[in-house]
């Protein structure tokens, strides 16, 4: 068995070695993403492993790897709107994520997040700059037992951030179209709209897939029924969230904060080295220069534990289908 490990960073090769050592399987490291010129490495793979930052959407790619009896991508991702799942489809290539990878990476930030903003740190770090030092009033700041948290989103990471929030003394609210009763039992409280929780939370965190249904569940018109001066948390996708709309609502005063691991717009900087001209003029440069806002560029994830979570779990997809012929995890639920 021969596996085609695409887009590999440094920090993710000790965990490559490992799993390969474990399970006797040849793994192969490859620094490039998976594009229409480097899908020709594909071939003599039984399988190929990715973590893209930019699409796979181009018919070519599908194409390729069928003619190369590849049948499976296994994204390194929970999510996986950056494939066009309909060409997967057509071309017989199925995906396959890694839905839980140690949810307590994402759930630490999001709470991170919400306290960094509730405690008025960008704010506080500002003045420091300025030489003022004062016990300003306007840097009071309010505990998190006497907010209200809204998750909207309960699957294993909304339930983990709500088990933290919850353990910080926060009351904690959530929605979710698929409710789990039992596993959110002494956690939280549904509400049965998404509005009905906006209505009522102090701090909203965000942990939803992006589908068609949730895509911009967060815009103008949401905004709007959030209670005056709530903040607003995002780890799980950026297309959740129409950041044009939510920087309105922070500048008007609207929103108190934002934390935001995830940007719609991301894939011009995540994960990368660039030059700061490239971001002049976007949201991205708004976001980094306001007080009231949290911006980290993806790195909800990023822990040891959840790193070599990605890795094993995306090669044990591989290997598992292989075995036995079925798929392990798939979100395209496509047959083989």
């Amino acid at each position: 068995m021969r596996i085609l490990a695409y887009h590999v960073q440094p920090y993710e090769e000790k965990a490559f070695k490992n799993w390969a050592k474990r399970n006797n399987v040849e793994v192969v490291i490859e620094k490039g993403l998976l594009t229409n010129e480097s899908v020709e490495l594909a071939k003599g793979f039984d399988g190929v492993t990715t973590q893209q930052v930019i699409p796979v959407k181009d018919e070519e790619i599908f194409k390729k790897l069928k003619e190369y009896g590849v049948s499976q991508i296994s994204s390194r991702t929970a999510g996986v709107d950056m494939f066009e799942l309909d060409l997967a489809r057509e071309y017989g290539v199925a995906i396959t994520n890694v839905p839980r990878y140690s949810p307590n990476a994402i759930a630490e930030l999001a709470v991170t997040h919400a306290m960094q903003l509730l405690r008025n740190v960008g704010h506080i770090r500002s003045a420091h700059k300025k030489g003022d030092f004062t016990w300003n009033k306007d840097l009071i700041s309010r505990e998190i037992r006497n907010c209200k948290v809204g998750i909207v989103g309960t699957g294993k990471i909304g339930l983990t951030a709500a088990a933290l929030f919850k353990g910080l003394g926060a009351n904690v609210i959530g929605y979710d179209a698929f409710r789990d009763e039992e596993g959110a039992k002494d956690i939280l409280e549904y509400r049965d709209t998404v509005e009905e929780l906006l209505n009522e939370a102090d701090i909203v965190s965000l942990h939803l897939p992006l589908t068609e249904d949730t895509h911009h569940i967060i815009n103008k018109e949401r905004i709007a029924h959030m209670k005056d001066n709530s903040i607003l948390v995002n780890t799980g996708r950026g297309g959740l969230v129409n950041v044009e709309d939510v920087i309105e609502a922070l500048e008007s005063g609207k929103l108190f904060g934002a934390g935001l691991d995830v940007l719609e717009c991301e894939t011009m900087y995540v994960n990368q080295k660039i030059d700061p001209c490239k971001i002049e003029g976007t949201v991205v440069e708004k976001l980094m220069q306001m007080d009231n806002v949290v911006l980290t560029g993806h790195f909800a994830f990023f822990t040891e534990t959840a790193v070599d979570n990605l890795v094993s779990t995306s090669c044990d997809n591989i290997k598992n289908t292989i075995e036995t012929g079925s798929i392990q995890n798939c979100m395209n639920c496509m047959a083989l």
